[in-house]
């Protein structure tokens, strides 16, 4: 098995070190290492994936991961290159982040075997403090000046909009003092993040050699996801895209990693699978090859939504992926109904509608699918009209039988002309 640097490397997720010698000190033996994670949200969304690929990639390696989730730092919010300052958290809400950002590690990090993560919390140690105390012991080592010529700090402070609270300025010794503390309790010596933590992990290590002068610690910054054209990695139209089946479902997870261009997904099957070289290469022979059979996002697709969703979510959104195209919709929930068919024309008719003995005919005429009946007809005639992607060969009563679902019928003229006909 190569090194985590190696692997790490041919993968492009490596933007900066801060030591030469890292991958000489991994080849040495097991180290601990430690990403932290701000519980703003009860989900992690894909943003956050790229340091949890670096934790997966060492631990696989035998290194030991620290999984730090900032609940004292998560009630600042970290200032760095953001535009202006978060909305502060409670504690309890805090706390109900965590649990949820535990639970998604899961699908990518071990807490169990020989080299098992660690969850921490950093309200547990930075609670203790008082803020004398603080100061006086960690915030001497400090120097302002430093501090105030990094760039995500220059940024906000030439901002005279936003500017910067004093709350933001001091949360770069708290992150500083989790490397110190971690490194005493586990022996971490390398901290990694995206690349827009290199301050604050150079932070870390200026402390921990100050108030440890015998440690040699590293940091390892990690690439910011873009896309060729220039849009937000990980946004949609409709928002964030999360790891939480409840905010993202597994069926647009799955279509997002299928959608991506042809020029980024050979970059991200690198970065968020942990398929060998060997096989990323011939896909990416394929996408050249045959760009239109989109083998390399489908491999993507599967790989991730598998990963956090499971088998029976992946098996149930390449179903709902082959709805459009006529595939099978029997065993298709609503929820993911709702989402295949969310852009399709749509009526929502009282669940009367049901008994009053109107024909289907009679129904995709007042919703105005057809003209009139006689274009209706034509159409059956044709072969071109579709009750839930069966094929219609004449009219007949609109019922309970006529619905997909208890509340849904999918209506398709020809090839991929759908109408959604909900009943409330």
């Amino acid at each position: 098995m190569i090194s985590a640097y190696q692997e790490l490397s041919w993968r492009g997720l490596i933007s900066q070190v801060t030591h030469d010698d890292l991958n000489d000190t991994l080849d040495k033996g097991p180290i601990t290492l430690y990403a932290g994670f701000d519980p703003t949200a009860d989900s992690l969304h894909i943003g956050s994936l790229i340091p949890i690929m670096g934790l997966l990639h060492f631990q696989r390696a035998g290194h030991t991961p620290i999984i730090l989730v900032g609940g004292a730092t998560g009630l600042i919010g970290d200032p760095s290159f953001k535009a202006q300052e978060r909305q502060l958290l409670t504690p309890e809400q805090v706390q109900i982040n965590a649990a949820g950002i535990r639970k998604q590690l899961e699908s990518f990090i071990s807490f169990e075997g020989e080299n098992a993560a660690i969850m921490v919390n950093n309200m547990d140690w930075m609670g203790e403090w008082s803020f004398i105390d603080f100061l006086r012991d960690i915030g001497k080592h400090f120097n302002v000046n430093t501090m105030m010529a990094r760039d995500s700090v220059k940024q906000r402070l030439n901002d005279r909009e936003h500017g910067m609270s004093y709350t933001e300025f001091s949360y770069s010794l708290l992150q500083a003092y989790d490397f110190l503390h971690l490194y005493d309790g586990h022996k971490c010596t390398l901290q990694i993040g995206g690349s827009d933590q290199w301050g604050n992990i150079v932070a870390g290590m200026d402390l921990t050699r100050r108030m440890r002068e015998d440690v040699k610690s590293y940091g390892l910054t990690l690439p910011l996801v873009t896309k060729s054209d220039g849009s937000k990695f990980g946004k949609t139209e409709s928002g964030n895209i999360w790891l939480d089946p409840e905010r993202t479902s597994p069926y647009k997870f799955y279509q997002f990693w299928l959608n991506q261009a042809d020029s980024d997904v050979i970059t991200y099957l690198k970065y968020f699978t942990v398929l060998p070289e060997n096989v990323i290469a011939e896909l990416e022979s394929k996408t050249e090859e045959a760009p239109h059979e989109r083998a390399a996002q489908k491999a993507l697709a599967e790989d991730m939504t598998l990963r956090v969703h499971g088998q029976d979510a992946l098996d149930n959104a390449m179903k709902a992926s082959k709805a459009m195209f006529g595939g099978e919709l029997t065993g298709l929930d609503e929820a993911t109904l709702q989402d295949v068919f969310s852009e399709v024309p749509s009526s929502d008719l009282d669940r009367s509608i049901l008994s009053a003995d109107k024909t289907l005919l009679d129904i995709l005429t007042e919703n105005e699918v057809f003209a009139s009946k006689g274009e209706a007809r034509r159409m059956i005639k044709n072969g071109g009209l579709y009750l839930n992607n069966t094929r219609v060969d004449d009219d007949g009563p609109f019922s309970s039988e006529s619905l997909l679902t208890e509340s849904m019928a999918v209506i398709r003229k020809g090839k991929k002309n759908y109408f959604l006909i909900r009943i409330q």
